[in-house]
């Protein structure tokens, strides 16, 4: 089992996967606790590289897919939505950010537009659970206007 804890974050490969969970060695971080400490202490430097840093501790984070992953999603349509990331914090969905990839995975943008993130299956769920389709295309209804979830640029 990977050692990740405040004693050895340096010690082996880190690595936040495309499914939302914290690896360390290829061995899930099961503890809730760490892996909420992970996501809440992950920063990108100048060079683009990510690291956990807390305190006196480093360790370089291998991104699968996204640094942080849709966890929750709260509200409806004519309100619009807001999403819970995976490090506790919240914000109102861009629905225009919306796309939807070849495999079906329903990504956005998030930290002021910073950053792509990527929906597990259940928010994904929840949001598309509102979407309305027309013609083979989906939208979200929205206070003003529809928002269209559009093929992911790089989808097939």
């Amino acid at each position: 089992m990977g050692m990740a804890g405040f004693w050895a974050i340096e010690s082996g490969e880190i690595r936040f996967g495309k499914d939302g969970r914290w690896y360390s060695d290829s061995e899930p971080i099961e503890n809730p606790r760490i892996a909420d400490l992970f996501s809440r202490h992950l920063v990108q430097r100048e060079d683009g590289q990510w690291w956990i840093l807390m305190g006196d501790e480093r360790a370089q984070v291998v991104i699968e897919d996204t640094p942080w992953v849709v966890a929750r999603v709260d509200g409806n349509g004519p309100h619009g939505f807001t999403i819970g990331l995976n490090d506790g914090t919240a914000e109102a969905l861009d629905p225009e950010t919306l796309t939807l990839s070849a495999e079906h995975v329903l990504s956005g943008r998030a930290k002021q537009g910073q950053h792509r993130v990527r929906f597990l299956r259940a928010p994904q769920i929840e949001l598309l659970s509102h979407a309305i389709e027309e013609n083979g295309q989906f939208f979200l209804p929205g206070p003003d206007q529809r928002r269209w979830i559009l093929p992911d640029a790089g989808a097939s």
